[in-house]
């Protein structure tokens, strides 16, 4: 990868460093993306099974779509991609991680400092007590009680309709507004909050980096755009800012 003195001298004096992470970067590790074809199962769309009307309405069929998700994302694996993040967070302390991903991959590649903005689906939450733990697909076959007050659990993931955690978003948005350097990585901008904490880090001023199969809603705020795929690319981008 050729790049300019400026922006070699750039990368290595900038300080807090931020990714923000999308659906293709795991699509890379072979993780459908649930966008068309790709987005159905059974002939249902995500749209109409992440819900919270869909949960209150079937939990039984919910319940199936996510441990056959749990189950296929548990024979991926991270790619280059996840592990150069996770090597720029080992050499950098002022690096941060926001992923609008729920499969866990960053973690598995060794990334700790992570903002898991849409939750993890393998981690569960009760809807009475609002308990969280582990997902243990085993025992999710036969049963979806809670373990404390034994009401019914669900996925700890953020559904079409829900709001944001507020304290996972408060968080998002102070790293955004001081940060020097923003990664965007695999996402299509189709989801409004990752756009604007791209938008709120531009306006104070950070050097935004896409990488992106196509143009995205984040390009408008790119001052770099690297075409291509995140595991390709990443690998040799990394060593520039360490």
């Amino acid at each position: 990868m050729q790049l300019s003195t400026v922006l070699i001298e750039k990368f290595k004096t900038s300080k807090n460093i931020l990714a923000l992470t999308g659906a293709g970067i795991s699509a890379e590790s072979g993780v459908p993306t649930f966008r068309g074809k790709e987005g159905l199962w059974k002939e249902y769309r995500a749209e109409e099974l992440a819900t919270p009307h869909a949960f209150k309405r079937d939990p039984k069929l919910v319940w199936e779509w996510y441990l056959w998700r749990i189950e296929l994302i548990s024979t991926k694996s991270p790619n280059p991609a996840h592990f150069a993040l996770a090597e720029l967070e080992m050499k950098r302390s002022d690096f941060h991680l926001i992923t609008q991903n729920v499969d866990g991959l960053h973690k598995r590649s060794g990334s700790e400092k992570i903002i898991e903005i849409h939750g993890n689906i393998f981690r569960n939450r009760c809807t009475n007590c609002n308990r969280t733990f582990d997902s243990d697909p085993s025992k999710l076959k036969n049963s979806t009680e809670c373990p404390n007050c034994k009401n019914l659990v669900r996925p700890d993931v953020l559904w079409f309709g829900e709001s944001y955690d507020t304290d996972l978003l408060n968080r998002a948005v102070s790293l955004a507004e001081r940060s020097e350097i923003v990664f965007v990585i695999g996402s299509s901008g189709a989801v409004g909050i990752p756009v604007e904490l791209a938008r709120i880090a531009k306006e104070n001023g950070a050097f935004v980096i896409e990488i992106n199969i196509d143009p995205s809603g984040y390009s408008r705020y790119s001052d770099l755009f690297l075409q291509g795929k995140a595991g390709e690319i990443l690998p040799e981008l990394i060593p520039y800012f360490i």
